[in-house]
């Protein structure tokens, strides 16, 4: 433990010192042991008194750094003291005691309050640290949204277009990977298309994307639907459609045991407006089917 060698510091250790020794010879040992230069202790004439000695000895010391550690060392040195043998078996020992018992208290109550402040402040100092970091790592993530929200945007043009549909699909991905969940882009499975998957909460979702002008219909729900129960009993299928879905296709999609989650452009645009994370989406709708059987939820019916 290292203290902070202030001058009311300073003022303690040396009451301590010269309260806790009475013989010169104890006193000498004590500096000894706590690293006063030999050279010093040697200075000390039969005719100086203790006090003088500390005086000068305590001056010198505040000249250097290295000076400093030592007068930090001697006073956690003192502070450690429970007891005072060299002030023992003396007329007034009690008295004697009892002065080097409240020195010593003293120094020792000044030592825990300056732990104390290091300690609150290297608190403060941690919170104001992941404060910034949590900071810059939002406005790092809001630069993100930002930039695909505007790719997003850029896209819109091209809606109901083949080369609008693969520019949408590598975005998808890029969002899938901003939003930190487990992917694998498009491939193909026993010469079927598959738009890719996700998997969350350690369930594995087939991917369907629709970037088109109008609504997904029961047909693209039924083609989707026999994609993913090709595989095996715990895969399910997340169809996201830009447009929405007309209410036939909810309804093919919907049922007892659906496997199936619809997503539209209001579920994406609530990510990118920082509102929920794209994870915590597709486990409100995965809870809203598995207690309902309903494949769809609309954002506006989050909070019910």
């Amino acid at each position: 433990m290292a203290v902070k060698v202030t001058a009311h510091l300073v003022q303690l250790c040396y009451e301590a010192a010269l309260k806790s020794f009475w013989r010169r010879e104890s006193l000498r040992k004590f500096l000894r042991q706590s690293h006063v230069a030999e050279s010093h202790l040697a200075t000390w004439s039969s005719e100086e008194s203790k006090r003088d000695f500390l005086d000068r000895t305590f001056a010198a010391l505040q000249r250097s750094d290295k000076g400093k550690a030592v007068i930090g060392a001697m006073a956690i040195s003192l502070a450690e003291q429970s007891s005072f043998p060299d002030l023992r078996n003396w007329e007034d020992s009690a008295i004697k005691i009892k002065e080097a018992h409240n020195a010593v208290a003293e120094l020792k109550a000044y030592i825990a309050r300056q732990t104390e402040e290091v300690r609150t402040q290297r608190e403060r100092d941690a919170i104001k640290a992941r404060v910034r970091e949590e900071r810059e790592a939002a406005q790092k993530q809001r630069v993100s949204i930002d930039v695909l929200q505007q790719r997003l945007n850029d896209l819109a043009p091209q809606m109901g277009t083949s080369d609008g549909g693969y520019a949408f699909e590598n975005w998808f991905y890029d969002f899938l990977t901003f939003s930190e969940i487990e992917n694998r882009r498009p491939y193909k499975a026993n010469g079927r298309q598959i738009d890719g998957s996700v998997t969350v909460d350690g369930t594995t979702y087939l991917v369907e994307l629709k970037f088109t002008a109008s609504q997904s219909g029961s047909p693209d729900i039924d083609v989707f639907r026999g994609k993913v129960e090709s595989k095996a009993d715990n895969t399910m299928g997340v169809f996201l459609s830009m447009a929405g879905y007309s209410s036939v296709a909810v309804s093919e999609a919907s049922g007892k045991k659906t496997t199936l989650l619809l997503l539209d452009a209001s579920h994406v645009y609530l990510v990118l407006g920082g509102v929920m994370q794209l994870v915590d989406v597709i486990r409100r709708v995965r809870r809203h089917a598995s207690q309902t059987g309903e494949a769809f939820l609309p954002v506006s019916s989050f909070s019910g």
